[in-house]
């Protein structure tokens, strides 16, 4: 699987992946973000995953491809650190619902904020 045509909309803060089974994903900037795939959120365990939070109108300020396998997202609050392979963004979109649910509830717990 891999993508057909990747779109940022600056205005909209998403990116729209089309893929080559006809699978379409939009996601926002603050999912991607509070989401990455980098070591510095993911941590190397599950247990040292981090919350981020206070990222409702981060931003995607650029996007670099990575070989033929991946796309390196650049925020603009800094972070770009992490690889967004093809394999995980279709995950991401297949889960995306169920991905947002965990995250709001993370923040709830923790006592964590969007904005």
């Amino acid at each position: 699987m891999e993508p057909t045509e990747i779109a940022v909309s600056r205005a909209d803060r998403t990116l729209t992946v089309t893929f080559d089974t006809g699978a379409v994903y939009t996601f926002t900037a603050e999912f991607l973000r509070v989401n990455s795939p980098s070591a510095e959120v993911q941590g190397h365990s599950p247990e040292q995953k981090q919350t981020v939070a206070g990222k409702k109108n981060v931003g995607i300020r650029d996007l670099e491809a990575v070989g033929h396998y991946a796309v390196k997202i650049i925020f603009d609050d800094g972070h770009d650190t992490g690889l967004y392979t093809w394999e995980t963004l279709a995950d991401y979109g297949q889960r995306q619902e169920a991905l947002w649910a965990a995250y709001l509830a993370e923040l709830a717990v923790k006592g964590l904020k969007r904005e």
